[in-house]
């Protein structure tokens, strides 16, 4: 990824899905901007000075050129190399998925001269790039932003070699004879195949069934909890929905820029799902107010735009409030539709059984070729590996999911020792 550029001026309009996307984007890529709301003072003296008023939102103002009508793929192809297209037919490795444990795996694997591709539905990061500190990761005492942690680590893999393409994911694959290689088809129809594979692919966030939310959503209503909302977020009163660590992070976030943040659980007690020192300060803080085994049960809307939320606890008892924002952190489901469920075999939720959780009853399954078991971390398709969030059994930790990927890119040796293949 390219280094990270002076402060940008950005003028849009924060409730616009687009809009936020672009600003999701900047700042998930840890690149400084100053946001002007489109129809504010600042904002129109920035746009007259530049002879744009009228200008197609949002306008983003380079060092090097002015664009008009930005998106998050015009500022990709303007700012760097081809991070769309890959370059070669065959790789050795090929990692799906650009989070912590995908980096990690491709930092290794490069390093020791393995032609490597790393592609991506979305930018380098994962989950791990919503994070505003990351304080709990090994050699950072002060902690490290997730954003600029999986920056780096993007930068470090391409400097070893490794090609990374951003917005091109994976949306099918060919698995033929295990000691062939898997053949994956990307986003724009292209293919390329793999003598090893590493899904990292992670997961998608679940789904609330309310009346009215598709239609607000990247709009009052969003999944996740971006760190560029929390400054626009300052002095407003907004619902975090969860209990996990990035619901802890994101009320905590919010709450530090001064937002009055009401935080629902779903569970009798955060404990079961978040870190104690999340829990600490969570408990502290005097903006945050968390309501446990609570559910959001309604939305609603003045003019088309979020106005309040209603919430009810395992009692009954229904309580209404006024908000400006509602943030699901609620988990989600793994993101493996692009495997075939005969080659790739998963729990009863859906994510990836590797090594030996393979094994039941002391037997391999059926569709197991080799005489030998399965490597920590290869799944039921021989040479194709998971790691990280997919994975049945992650811990759901960066460190984890970095030392799985690590792991990863030393068995790729006896992957390519068996096709025949050396280095």
């Amino acid at each position: 990824m390219s280094p990270v550029r002076p402060t940008l001026q950005v003028v849009g309009r924060r409730m616009d899905a687009e809009h936020y996307r672009l600003r999701d984007f900047l700042t998930r890529s840890a690149q400084p901007y100053e946001w002007h709301e489109a129809g504010s003072a600042d904002a129109d003296q920035l746009l007259e000075k530049l002879g744009l008023q009228g200008a197609a939102l949002p306008v983003l103002v380079d060092v090097e050129q002015t664009f008009q009508g930005a998106t998050v793929e015009s500022i990709i192809a303007a700012w760097g190399p081809d991070y769309r297209s890959a370059k070669r037919k065959h790789y050795d490795f090929v990692v799906i998925g650009a989070g912590p444990a995908g980096l990690a795996a491709a930092v290794y694997a490069a390093s020791d001269g393995l032609a490597t591709l790393v592609c991506d539905t979305d930018l380098p990061g994962g989950q791990a790039s919503y994070a505003t500190l990351i304080e709990n990761f090994f050699g950072f005492p002060e902690g490290i932003g997730g954003a600029e942690l999986t920056r780096l680590a993007a930068r470090q893999a391409e400097r070893f070699g490794a090609e990374l393409l951003f917005l091109r994911g994976v949306r099918g694959s060919r698995m033929n004879g295990h000691d062939e290689p898997v053949g994956l088809i990307l986003d724009d129809g292209s293919e390329v195949s793999a003598s090893v594979v590493l899904a990292t692919t992670g997961m998608d966030w679940t789904r609330l069934e309310l009346k009215g939310i598709d239609d607000l959503i990247g709009d009052g209503v969003y999944y996740g909890a971006g760190r560029s909302e929390a400054a626009q977020c300052s002095g407003q009163d907004v619902v975090v929905v969860g209990a996990g660590n990035s619901a802890g992070q994101a009320v905590l976030n919010f709450a530090n820029q001064t937002a009055r943040v009401t935080m629902l659980v779903r569970g009798e007690s955060l404990s079961k799902s978040m870190s104690a020192y999340l829990i600490e300060r969570i408990e502290k803080h005097p903006l945050i107010d968390v309501h446990l085994e609570t559910v959001l049960t309604e939305l609603h809307t003045n003019d088309g735009a979020l106005s309040g939320v209603t919430f009810t606890d395992s009692a009954g008892k229904m309580q209404d409030q006024a908000v400006d924002g509602v943030f699901l952190c609620i988990g989600g489901s793994p993101h493996t539709e692009w495997c075939s469920r005969e080659h790739v075999l998963t729990d009863e939720r859906g994510y990836i059984l590797t090594g030996q959780d393979l094994v039941a009853d002391g037997k391999l399954p059926d569709c197991w070729p080799l005489e030998r078991d399965p490597l920590p971390l290869e799944t039921s398709r021989v040479g194709l590996f998971a790691a990280g969030d997919v994975r049945h059994g992650s811990t759901k930790r960066v460190a984890a999911a970095v030392g799985e990927g690590s792991m990863v890119a030393s068995l790729i040796f006896s992957r390519l020792a068996e096709l025949g293949v050396s280095y």
